[in-house]
């Protein structure tokens, strides 16, 4: 079964699903929805998407693009919508659009857990995903707390974790909320990120701060988990190197920052430079070895992809597909991750 999916808000992560989904052997990309024109909408244009109005058309056709319909003609065609619409207007389109017309959504971190009351990372939850309706992608950070925490937990198990969130001050693209000269910190303890973790890894207790920092390229974790068994520094370096979207990178490389790592992501052939694994300095993980055998490590995210995998994962699940790493196998494939 082709599954025939459409993408509801065409962003920063609604144009990499769009793109992920066309790459899917087993899905096709219907359309997708544009507020308004733009260069987006052009290159999607470009790519023969076909387009629906979600807000009118005349601005659209102001600009040669002829919209197939609008949001409910995108909605009678498909199985599954990715929304990818600013936080809150998932919601306005949930009780507006996709409950009425009885069709599966998935919703991306910047939404509440109680949208849908499944919150998703594929390694860690897959199976909770399976035939459900509605289903939420938890947030860049989230998800890169996730992946790494899960797999020290299903070897060390974890007794608690304090991480710092080191966020940039806004994507590349965005002139809005960006450049900022500050540091910012998230003035609340803990920063949401902490609860939001616990949506998806249930059992570990977890504490979180943040802040922003003038750039633009990734996020930077550090963490200190203490461990319910002994650890070795190398051992955590294979359990990391063999857990999927955990990517291990070293100062032999010269990977020593984030913009080194995005150009490498670059230098990899990546489509727009993305890294979607989350990466994790060898050379910054420690171990102390007294009574709570604390690991302590630092990882960066790429904020605009890192997510987009789960995405596709997600639609697989919700459609029925129960065999979670298999749908990550394919999924890996088509991103180029080993």
């Amino acid at each position: 079964m082709t599954i025939k999916v459409g993408v509801v808000g065409y962003g920063t992560i609604g144009k990499r699903v769009a793109d992920s989904v066309a790459m899917q052997k087993d899905m096709k990309l219907i359309g997708i929805t544009a507020h308004s024109y733009s260069f987006n909408t052009e290159v999607a244009k470009q790519k023969g998407y076909k387009i629906f109005g979600a807000n009118g058309d005349s601005d659209l056709k102001l600009h040669g693009i002829n919209p197939e319909g609008d949001i409910n003609n995108l909605l009678e065609e498909v199985d599954i919508i990715v929304d990818g619409t600013p936080k809150k207007i998932g919601k306005e389109n949930l009780d507006k659009y996709y409950k009425p017309k009885k069709v599966r959504a998935i919703f991306q971190g910047g939404e509440m857990h109680e949208i849908a009351g499944t919150s998703f990372v594929a390694q860690c939850n897959y199976d909770e995903a399976i035939n459900k309706n509605y289903v939420r992608i938890v947030s860049c950070n989230t998800t890169g707390l996730c992946r790494t925490l899960d797999a020290i937990d299903k070897k060390y198990g974890i007794t608690s974790v304090y991480a710092t969130m080191i966020r940039r001050g806004a994507d590349p693209g965005d002139i809005h909320h960006g450049p900022i000269n500050a540091i910012v910190p998230v003035l609340e303890m803990p920063s949401h990120h902490g609860p939001d973790v616990r949506t998806v890894l249930r059992n570990v207790e977890i504490f979180t701060t943040a802040l922003s920092v003038p750039s633009t390229l990734m996020h930077l974790h550090t963490l200190t988990v203490d461990l319910n068994k002994k650890a070795k520094v190398e051992d955590v370096v294979e359990l990391f190197n063999s857990s999927t979207r955990i990517r291990v990178v070293r100062n032999a490389e010269h990977l020593r920052s984030t913009a080194e790592i995005i150009e490498f992501a670059r230098d990899l052939g990546r489509l727009r430079g993305d890294m979607p694994e989350i990466c994790v300095w060898q050379e910054a993980i420690g171990v102390i070895s007294n009574a709570r055998n604390k690991l302590l490590y630092m990882q960066a995210v790429h904020q605009e992809s890192n997510v987009v995998p789960e995405n596709i994962d997600c639609i697989r699940a919700m459609m029925g597909f129960k065999d979670g790493a298999k749908s990550i196998e394919m999924t890996n494939k088509t991103f180029g991750i080993k």
